[in-house]
């Protein structure tokens, strides 16, 4: 049984880890604020959560699983509101989304 639970907690562990590195990737090659945003916000809470949830699989005891749970309850709270936060400010600053050549108004 701790076999099964080791590797159900790594392949966990990893596809977090995975979910992370996309969502670094997409900082880096989406073209603006707002489809970062998107990326990483949808990328990192997939992420996080997968990590957690492999951590809760060898968590020692009780007070440690609930700590762990209390981390993926704040993160799922928070992620959502830091995006529409940074959002918000981007649109009140005046950055404007970015538009495909197409969709500026060069079509009829």
């Amino acid at each position: 049984m701790s076999l099964i639970l080791d590797t159900l907690s790594w392949a966990l562990m990893l596809g977090g880890a995975g979910f992370v590195l996309i969502g670094t990737l997409g900082l880096l090659r989406l073209p603006d604020v707002f489809t970062r945003l998107h990326g990483a916000g949808m990328t990192d809470t997939m992420g996080a959560g997968l990590l957690v949830l492999g951590m809760l699989l060898q968590a020692p005891d009780w007070l440690v699983m609930v700590k762990l749970v209390l981390i993926v309850v704040f993160l799922a709270f928070t992620s959502p509101m830091t995006s529409h936060a940074l959002a918000r400010a981007a649109i009140l600053d005046g950055i404007k989304p970015w538009l495909r050549q197409a969709d500026k108004g060069d079509a009829p």
